[in-house]
């Protein structure tokens, strides 16, 4: 008899767990954009992508599925991500040694669209956290409505946060 319920466990669990791949496969480019804006080599991207893929795993059973996958998958990788960033801002700074920047597809960018991404990216990475995440949340065509979701904030105060950030990043880019 307890044989019998122990077998429906386990297909709930690989049930899970298949559901869990395909949803991350599918939105992974996610998580590669955020551990892009987050990190500046490609050990710490894939170690931040690492842990927040762990993180959304433990998260995926509580997934009741109130908003879209991939507004989750943001919040969790995003929330995750400024932990990190935060942990790591308390430590002293280390020189980095190999100060190659990280390419997730090097055939998609010619030598002049890099070098502005590039830009834009330091220009970014110069903003606080959240401010990084809003920036992040506004180039992946988020409406306002699921930024203030994402972040938890309201939807005016994203709108206004978002004015700042534009007016910062101007500054930043044309002193």
């Amino acid at each position: 008899m307890t044989k019998l319920l122990k077998q429906p466990t386990l297909n709930v669990k690989k049930d899970l767990e298949h559901e869990f791949v395909q949803q991350l496969e599918a939105n992974q480019n996610i998580v590669h954009k955020i551990c892009r804006i987050y990190t500046n080599d490609k050990h710490g991207h894939n170690d931040l992508f690492q842990e927040i893929t762990i993180q959304l795993w433990k998260a995926y059973p509580k997934f009741r599925g109130d908003a879209k996958f991939s507004t989750w998958m943001y919040r969790v990788a995003l929330n995750t991500a400024i932990t990190l960033y935060r942990k790591k801002k308390r430590r002293p700074d280390n020189t980095d040694i190999e100060a190659v920047a990280y390419r997730l597809q090097a055939d998609a960018y010619d030598d002049a669209q890099e070098q502005q991404l590039k830009l834009i990216y330091e220009a970014i990475k110069q903003l606080n956290d959240i401010e990084k995440a809003l920036v992040f949340l506004y180039l992946e065509d988020k409406n306002y409505a699921e930024i203030s979701d994402t972040l938890g904030i309201t939807e005016v105060n994203a709108r206004v946060k978002m004015n700042r950030v534009k007016n910062k990043l101007r500054t930043i880019l044309n002193p």
